[in-house]
């Protein structure tokens, strides 16, 4: 470090400056961050209020129930992308039924606080965890413990309600905010219509991988049409990536593959099964069979391919799906040859 180095490291005034700097461009995020969750906000409850009064004008539009929304996020997906799925749109709509009166709304909320606070039912509980959550500057991570937790149902039940309270601010103190929880919210950067960042911490040997099994099943010829990579499904406030989904014309079914590193794992089979259910109950349509699900993984010494249906499709699985799908034992074969041609090629890149 030079000596003119050194003398601004002890300068007070330096530090001054750079403590009014970071100042600025803390609140400067905040504002902008601010300013798009606002406009989210308006968007989505506008949006729930339009499919609302669509829905009413007629016993004709009444009854298109289910299928209005999946219309609706199909136009939607195709002209503005992702975060306007059927799901999403169930959301905004039961956003404008909770909350009919778009001035009532708190603006310093975002659009991840609303999608919990429509799940509280009790509308005195729901509009007091609202504007709590607005005067107290809860996140949406602290809003969430505090429903879980019936802070509003043991504050009406205590007689030491300071009690009740000290121990929610100490809880909520605990929980660090940080500003990238907001910029890496799949809701936001779907709405911003950006890429989601997917799986932050997947490895290259991880992702290119996954690109050599989507190569490797469209060239099958069986059927397969590619649909997604690392699609998110959501479940109440839980976002979950899949890493590749592709729809099989032949046996009219999804097909879901997930990659794991290392050995296979109960819980891997029952993340399967949890995914497998939600993908049947959110995006498979009348005429469609079961959803199938297959878990990759990825080991040293020898990978391992499962297949994994809900309970009750085994027999179908034999008699129709076996015909179709590639072996366990292709998957595996595929698997392994690939990640030796990877790995050979990451330490031949090492020793350059």
């Amino acid at each position: 470090m030079s000596q003119l180095e050194h003398a601004e490291a002890q300068d007070p005034k330096l530090d001054s400056l750079l403590n009014d700097l970071g100042g600025l461009i803390r609140e400067a995020r905040k504002k902008v961050l601010r300013t798009v969750d606002t406009i989210q906000v308006q968007t989505c409850w506008q949006i729930g209020r339009h499919i609302v009064e669509f829905e009413q004008q007629g016993a004709r539009r009444a009854g298109y129930g289910k299928h209005l929304l999946a219309t609706l996020a199909k136009r939607l997906t195709e002209d503005f992308g992702k975060g306007f799925d059927a799901s999403n749109l169930r959301y905004m709509r039961l956003f404008y039924q909770a909350f009919p009166i778009r001035d009532a709304l708190r603006h310093e909320l975002s659009w991840t606080h609303y999608r919990r606070l429509i799940q509280v039912e009790s509308e005195s509980a729901r509009q007091w965890y609202m504007n709590e959550s607005a005067s107290q500057n809860w996140s949406s991570r602290a809003l969430d413990r505090q429903i879980n937790t019936l802070y509003y149902e043991r504050l009406l039940l205590s007689r030491d309600k300071t009690e009740v309270f000290e121990e929610a601010a100490s809880n909520i103190a605990a929980m660090k905010t940080n500003p990238r929880e907001f910029i890496r919210d799949p809701v936001l950067l779907e709405f911003l219509g950006l890429p989601s960042p997917g799986k932050l911490q997947e490895s290259e040997l991880e992702q290119a991988l996954i690109d050599q099994l989507q190569g490797f099943l469209l060239e099958l010829g069986k059927g397969f049409a590619f649909v997604g990579r690392q699609q998110r499904i959501s479940a109440g406030d839980d976002d979950f990536y899949i890493d590749l989904v592709f729809y099989n014309y032949l046996l009219k079914c999804f097909v879901i593959i997930d990659l794991k590193r290392g050995k296979l794992s109960a819980r891997d089979v029952g993340q399967m099964d949890m995914y497998i259910r939600m993908y049947d109950n959110l995006k498979r349509s009348e005429g469609d069979g079961p959803t199938v699900g297959i878990i990759l993984c990825a080991q040293q010494n020898e990978s391992v391919a499962h297949y994994s249906m809900l309970k009750g499709n085994e027999q179908l699985f034999a008699s129709s799906y076996k015909l179709v799908l590639p072996s366990e034992d292709e998957l595996r074969a595929e698997l392994n040859r690939e990640q030796l041609r990877l790995e050979e090629r990451l330490c031949n890149q090492s020793s350059e």
